[in-house]
């Protein structure tokens, strides 16, 4: 028999296969498991367990955000608008929101 702890989990955990690797999502606010008004900005970190990976990436996830202040941010030279598959992943569950990755290089 499943434990309840794992059939409810207490805070928000995501296991992810981005570019055929298997990782980590997870968030330690509770809140974000059932209130809907927490999702507006809100901290993820992401482990991978990958040797390139020196410390767990924390990510910052900002919901209400709007395309064009995200797009001032960008290099304009910059050829292309590629994200991170991690990125294009967490707009899986929050449509147009913008991750900050905090100073981390992004990866993936």
């Amino acid at each position: 028999q499943v434990s309840p702890g794992l059939r409810t989990p207490r805070l928000p955990v995501w296991l992810c296969s981005v570019s055929g690797r298997h990782s980590v999502l997870f968030g330690t606010d509770s809140r974000l498991l059932s209130d809907w008004k927490s999702e507006r900005v809100f901290h993820l970190y992401f482990y991978s367990g990958q040797q390139e990976q020196t410390q767990t990436a924390h990510l910052t996830i900002d919901t209400h955000s709007h395309h064009w202040e995200e797009a001032e941010r960008e290099d304009p030279c910059r050829p292309g608008k590629r994200r991170p598959a991690l990125e294009m992943a967490i707009r899986t569950k929050w449509a147009g929101a913008t991750v900050s990755w905090n100073g981390t290089d992004p990866f993936f």
